[in-house]
């Protein structure tokens, strides 16, 4: 059945996954240098604006909407392998690993940032990043519920 509360649960991973394709991840202002330069990443690109907020250079940073595309896309096809709870196990175990590596690779890419400019601070993680976070507990949270529907099923199974 799909109204179940993991269905809700997914349905909030694939949320989650799009606002984390649309919105900001990551930014940091230099201050020490004078410049005023900035950096900010999003799920696209990593770019480096001056002061008067123009583009200095700008990087492409595909991997990190390709995997914020797949965890979603993944949680969407459990929704509908609802008939197989194993199948729907299997798909969230994977995306949990696509969820860690897509956290792994933002933090990677603004700790490279960070360690090129020498800055102290280590800059902001914007409602982008920790979205991914959130999709996390609730994947955690269908697979949860997934595993309670199974052991319901076991017991009826044994009674018969």
């Amino acid at each position: 059945m799909i109204q179940r509360v993991q269905t809700i649960f997914l349905f909030l991973v694939v949320v989650a996954m799009g606002i984390t394709i649309g919105t900001s991840l990551w930014s940091q202002t230099e201050t020490g240098s004078g410049t005023g330069d900035s950096w900010e990443l999003t799920a696209f690109m990593l770019t480096n604006l001056d002061a008067n907020g123009e583009v200095i250079q700008s990087s492409s940073k595909w991997y990190l909407s390709a995997l914020a595309a797949f965890a979603g896309f993944l949680a969407l096809i459990s929704i509908f392998q609802y008939k197989s709870r194993a199948k729907q196990m299997l798909f969230n175990m994977i995306n949990s690993l696509v969820m860690v590596s897509l956290v792994v690779a933002v933090f990677l890419t603004t700790n490279g940032i960070n360690t090129e400019l020498d800055a102290s601070g280590g800059g902001t993680y914007h409602f982008g990043f920790w979205v991914i976070l959130g999709g996390m507990v609730c994947n955690m949270l269908a697979n949860r519920f997934i595993k309670k529907d199974e052991a319901l099923v076991r017991s009826v199974d044994r009674i018969r």
